[in-house]
């Protein structure tokens, strides 16, 4: 049985009876569906689609390579590891190469995936891509027009400190920054 078919059969499934598209933008796009509940009542649920991003935990020596960049939803200057969204058919782990070069100028010679996880998953598809390299060349920086970030190396108690004070929040840099932590005192992820 593939997947799909799986969720499909368990007790919780909600089958889509009417899908309405609201915005249609270059990131995400918006959509009404209307569900039939388990118990046979309707109900609706909004959602955003979002074809999914990567982030890279990128170690440069003892230091995680992250960058500083405003965030418009939050109002406020936010530290983040290196990121980006998949561009069309793009695989994954060459959208990650491709985000670290462009943002840090910094070149994987090699990459480990370490976990994809779901952002949203009560209203957004979007799925992040983790990766791992501690396998770097300089490369060059190439940031988009509209993208306006610095970068800098900080050490796992740097960034430590950094959560304490809400400078990183995100949940892909919380999650790599534990995962480092992690790597840290275990030797493995």
């Amino acid at each position: 049985m593939n997947e799909n078919n799986k969720h499909r059969q368990h007790p919780f499934y909600e089958q889509t009876l009417e899908t309405k598209p609201i915005f249609q933008g270059r990131m995400i796009s918006l959509q009404v569906d209307t569900v039939k509940l388990p118990n046979g009542e309707t109900a609706t649920r909004e959602i955003v689609r979002h074809p999914g991003a990567v982030a890279v935990l990128a170690l440069h020596g003892d230091k995680m390579l992250v960058v500083e960049q405003f965030r418009k939803p939050l109002e406020k200057v936010q530290v983040e590891i290196p990121a980006g969204k998949l561009d069309a058919g793009e695989e994954p782990e060459a959208a990650a190469l491709r985000e670290l070069e462009e943002e840090t100028g910094y070149r994987a010679r090699s990459m480990v995936h370490l976990q994809s996880f779901s952002t949203s998953p009560g209203f957004a598809e979007e799925v992040v891509h983790l990766y791992f390299t501690d396998d770097l060349e300089k490369g060059e920086v190439h940031l988009d027009e509209e993208e306006f970030l610095t970068c800098e190396a900080i050490s796992l108690q740097q960034a430590m400190e950094y959560i304490r004070e809400g400078r990183i929040c995100d949940a892909k840099t919380l999650l790599a920054v534990y995962a480092w932590r992690m790597h840290t005192l275990t030797g493995s992820f």
